[in-house]
């Protein structure tokens, strides 16, 4: 599996709930159809406030997100438990969600669905780092590192947790280590 993302970053604060996500109008779209997957990334984050978040995570018309990383702060994805919250971001092409914590379910949710790895950092990104600045994630070194100055920042281990994202989600990680069996 790819273990280092380079790209550029969005930006977010505190307290990030599911609402801010992936507001609830959308919630009746299924993410296991094809059309529907797509559609959801196009609403990634777009409960967030325009007045503290004028750049839009995915465009006006688009599909998919310019940021393949999202870095936020305390408590991210904390509110009601959905699914499509890490859903959302994953269709929209983000991959890595660097915070300074998470809420639990929403954690449990990018492991369980595989569409995000959740890394908690030992340094208040959500400050230092600006949308559009580009990093390198390196998820075997536990690094993250700013292009424009070459700091190194580190985040915590993903452990056992990362198996599961690096083969899709728990259903297929289950199937691919013989918990489930698999048919034919």
């Amino acid at each position: 599996m790819k273990s280092v993302f380079t790209g550029p970053v969005y930006v977010v604060g505190d307290n990030i709930d599911t609402d801010q996500i992936i507001p609830a109008q959308y919630l009746n779209l299924v993410p296991t159809i094809a059309e529907e997957y797509e559609r959801l990334g196009s609403y990634a984050l777009c409960g967030l406030p325009d007045a503290l978040y004028p750049t839009r995570f995915v465009k006006p018309s688009q599909l998919d997100a310019d940021y393949p990383i999202v870095v936020g702060g305390r408590n991210f994805g904390c509110g009601s438990s959905r699914e499509h919250a890490p859903i959302a971001m994953g269709s929209a092409k983000c991959k890595i969600v660097l915070a300074e914590s998470f809420a639990r379910i929403f954690f449990r949710n990018c492991v369980s669905t595989g569409e995000l790895y959740p890394c908690e950092c030992l340094e208040r990104l959500c400050d230092i780092l600006k949308t559009g600045d580009v990093v390198t994630v390196d998820l075997d070194a536990s690094t993250v590192t700013a292009q424009s100055t070459g700091k190194v920042y580190r985040f915590k281990p993903l452990g056992d947790a990362r198996p599961v994202v690096d083969a899709g989600g728990l259903f297929n990680f289950a199937r691919k280590s013989g918990m489930i069996p698999t048919n034919g």
